[in-house]
């Protein structure tokens, strides 16, 4: 199963939350990044309707792929 990390870091003069190598949107504070982070890393764990997804790879190609409803990652927040 994939384990997601949601970091929160300094961003752009403030303060946001990252997956990998991509940042959320800046918060004003790190509380309010932080509080974020948490919202995303539980909202990712809910299950859902099996549906289509159309996402484009890391070498640009667009894919449509079915994905199940119920297949969802584990995930956290990490905030040194």
């Amino acid at each position: 199963m994939v384990n997601l990390t949601y970091k929160v870091v300094e961003h752009d003069g403030g303060w946001a939350y990252k997956v990998g190598d991509v940042f959320s949107e800046t918060f004003r504070t790190h509380d309010d990044a932080h509080a974020a982070a948490e919202i995303a890393a539980r909202e990712q764990k809910s299950p859902g309707e099996a549906e289509a997804i159309e996402y484009q790879d890391a070498s640009g190609k667009w894919r449509v792929e079915d994905a199940k409803g119920d297949d969802r990652p584990l995930t956290d927040v990490s905030d040194p």
